[in-house]
């Protein structure tokens, strides 16, 4: 969907495909018609916009075969759908049994990542509208925390050097801009926007920049409107925002919170977990909810918030709740203004399969959530766009 800013400027909405369990291209372009399409008819709308998280293996055969790209192409455009932005953060296997700190791996010192990402702004570049100039690409904050020496994060920094060259010479090739942005996440290299602009800075602004994720900046108990301003002072771009919501129990102490929270510590995916610091204290936390749960983190200093993507529009088992109110914040920072601070918007609800109660209907699920976000940003002033 796109939405029409007060200053002019075109606002993409749609959602991550990395939902999806799909890690070839017939997989791919099947989540097309099986659920991308009918999200589109659910919202009743011309056009969808579906930000694609494309396998390593995919992407490889999208570069070496122009053909199959050209076929995804044609496929995005007959069912109504457009892509102006790629999640890149996960190389692959993301729906392996258990994927945990693998999906950090490879990491800004392997080359890999670097031709991994190149190869992503190749492919978007080409799947890009004819009437859009640049897309975006999402990719992780660096690396896992540790272990991360000097001589590693110096060889991450020589690759962002390697990768803006790439990108300029994308550009003259093709005359589509591809930026690429690092998303900030619990327990890595980069996981506050503090840390961004402590790793980031100096970087050129015009294809490098800041993914946030809204549900990673409340884990983090991050202020959103203080967090968009360190940002803008630093000349660090949001260039893409993904639209999620973390898990909040108010009193982790409570019998049936902690009954509630185990029910969402499940083995697939690493949920980081933080509880709210004190005055002058930093964030204390556990690298997932089951340690967190077995006596890692502090049940009478204040809330837990945890890195479990919740549906935006739907309430999570009492008592948990969710940060949409810090969604709505973040929306309002970037969106409220006089002018346009974000213009890609990707709704990044991946976790819909680990849910206690998966839902029969995703599509109606992922459909509930973009109107959610689209009620939001018309609430805010933009006029939806249609065709």
């Amino acid at each position: 969907m796109r939405f029409r800013h007060p200053d002019g400027t075109t606002v993409h909405l749609g959602y991550c495909s990395n939902v999806h369990q799909a890690e070839d291209l017939e997989g791919v372009i099947a989540q097309l018609a099986e659920y991308a399409e009918p999200v589109r008819d659910r919202l009743g709308v011309d056009r969808l916009g579906i930000g694609l998280w494309l396998a390593r293996g995919v992407v490889t055969r999208l570069v070496d075969e122009p053909g199959e790209l050209r076929r995804l192409k044609n496929e995005l455009a007959a069912r109504g759908l457009e892509t102006v932005t790629l999640n890149a953060f996960p190389y692959a296997g993301f729906h392996r049994e258990v994927v945990k700190k693998d999906v950090y791996l490879p990491d800004w010192a392997d080359e890999a990542r670097l031709a991994h990402t190149l190869d992503c702004a190749r492919v978007l570049a080409e799947l890009l509208p004819d009437d859009v100039e640049r897309g975006s690409i999402s990719t992780l904050p660096l690396a896992w925390r540790t272990p991360w020496p000097a001589e590693r994060a110096e060889t991450a920094r020589r690759a962002l050097d390697r990768l803006t060259a790439g990108l300029a010479g994308i550009e003259s090739d093709t005359g589509r801009r591809i930026r690429v942005a690092f998303e900030p996440e619990p327990g890595c290299v980069v996981e506050t926007t503090a840390q961004a602009v402590r790793e980031l800075r100096g970087l050129d602004p015009d294809r490098l920049g800041v993914c946030l994720d809204a549900c990673h900046l409340a884990v983090q108990f991050e202020e959103p409107g203080a967090a968009l301003t360190r940002l803008a002072d630093a000349g660090l771009p949001v260039v893409k925002l993904q639209a999620s919501c973390a898990i909040e129990a108010a009193d982790p102490a409570d019998p049936a919170a902690h009954a509630a929270l185990r029910r969402l510590a499940e083995p697939r995916f690493l949920h980081q977990t933080r509880t709210a610091p004190a005055a002058e204290e930093q964030v204390r936390g556990a690298d997932d909810l089951p340690d967190a749960l077995d006596g890692e983190l502090p049940t009478d200093t204040g809330p837990w918030r945890v890195h479990f993507h919740a549906p935006l529009h739907a309430d999570p088992e009492p008592p948990l709740r969710t940060t949409a109110d810090q969604l709505s914040q973040v929306l309002t920072g970037l969106l409220g203004g006089a002018s346009a601070a974000c213009d890609h918007i990707e709704v990044e609800t991946y976790t819909w399969s680990v849910l206690p109660e998966p839902p029969a209907d995703l599509a109606g699920g992922i459909a509930a959530e973009l109107a959610w976000a689209r009620d939001r940003l018309t609430g805010l002033g933009l006029k939806e766009d249609h065709l």
